[in-house]
């Protein structure tokens, strides 16, 4: 089954057509080129040929007029791909697909204004998006088109001086002490690995969980090392498939990184290590347990305990919490979520610590009645 917005699709002979604008007569009526293939991979790559060839041909504006679904579709294949990390690929194909083609698509590039895109701004703000996912909409369209600007398709770029919804950062949830106890109650009972408890007591994120290997836990040195992530990505390879699993480095190098192992922590993995059947600290069926497995575990106990459900990455929101609660300082904390900066810690954890800066005050308000 072909993608939505490919125009590739099954003839009735069994050969596959992908269907491309290969110009535009005097009067803007578009012209199709058409590509064939006895498989979908085939026409596809067929397809993206063709498409790179007539966007990198040299401009001009009265005789190209390809849209905005022709030029991410180059821009995303031809120059991003091989500059940012699969899984934020992923990420931009789900926001274009999802948001940008359906309204924009069709559009000619080199009609788009300033008026057209703060109109499709304020339509995605009227629908109810979150105003972090609009601003990564936003940028997504913006670096596309300053692409575009540079390869001279375009005079300017109709992003600029577009005004954006007002930036509303979610407030975290973290489990109380009541929940967690709960939580961990059940955790507790796996007679394999649990990584509820793996997340609670180290902070690591679901795809570092995933990936974590026996081998990357230094049991003299008291250190684990967050050596790669799991996470699904967009399957570029057959139609019969959205995504895919991929193992891969930390997005970031600060994600790359050495998180201490505690004394009770360690007792737990050692006990746990004693009746490992796979090379993978939390594994499914011999191999290591992806996401959406850890997911489903984790909802089930979370079930079995009583709570409402929620969000695995709540665990470690709920571990940077009782960090705050205990008295680590930021530029710790912030090393061990593999934060890219102090800043990024404070702005998510600000409603947190809110505790510690009532003791400031606290302190400071007690030196006033000593002198007063």
């Amino acid at each position: 089954m072909a993608k939505k917005g490919e125009n590739i699709y099954k003839r009735k002979d069994g050969r596959w057509e992908g269907r491309y604008i290969k110009n535009r007569d005097v009067s803007h009526r578009i012209i199709y080129g058409y590509v064939y293939g006895k498989k979908y991979g085939e026409v596809k790559e067929k397809l993206t040929v063709m498409k790179a060839k007539i966007i990198a041909a040299p401009f001009a504006i009265n005789r190209y007029h390809g849209t905005l679904s022709d030029w991410l579709s180059f821009w995303m294949t031809d120059i991003m791909k091989k500059n940012i990390k699969s899984t934020t690929y992923y990420s931009y194909y789900r926001l274009i697909d999802n948001h940008i083609l359906g309204t924009l698509g069709e559009g000619c590039l080199h009609e788009f204004s300033r008026r057209t895109i703060q109109d499709f701004i304020d339509s995605l703000e009227y629908s109810g998006l979150s105003s972090g996912t609009i601003r990564n909409i936003y940028n997504i369209l913006k670096k596309s088109l300053n692409a575009a600007v540079q390869r001279e398709y375009l005079e300017a770029n109709p992003c600029k001086d577009v005004i954006l919804p007002k930036y509303r950062r979610k407030k975290v949830h973290a489990l109380t002490l009541v929940q967690q106890e709960m939580l961990e109650t059940h955790a507790f009972r796996d007679k394999d690995c649990s990584p509820i408890i793996l997340a609670l007591y180290s902070g690591m994120r679901i795809g570092e969980i995933s990936g974590l290997k026996w081998s990357d836990i230094d049991f003299e040195e008291n250190t684990i090392s967050v050596k790669r992530t799991v996470s699904r990505i967009l399957n570029e390879a057959t139609a019969a498939s959205k995504t895919k699993i991929d193992m891969n480095t930390p997005k970031t190098w600060e994600s790359e990184r050495s998180i201490p192992l505690a004394e009770n922590l360690k007792n737990y993995l050692l006990e746990k290590r004693k009746y490992a059947c796979s090379d993978h600290v939390i594994s499914c069926r011999g191999k290591f347990a992806e996401p959406r497995v850890i997911n489903y575990r984790f909802q089930k106990i979370v079930a079995s305990a009583g709570l409402e459900k929620t969000h695995f990455h709540v665990l470690r929101h709920t571990f940077a919490t009782r960090c705050l609660e205990n008295g680590v300082d930021i530029a710790s904390l912030s090393k061990l979520l593999g934060h890219q900066s102090t800043r990024m810690t404070l702005d998510t954890y600000t409603d947190s610590m809110l505790e510690k800066r009532q003791e400031a005050i606290q302190i400071l308000d007690e030196r006033l009645a000593g002198i007063s």
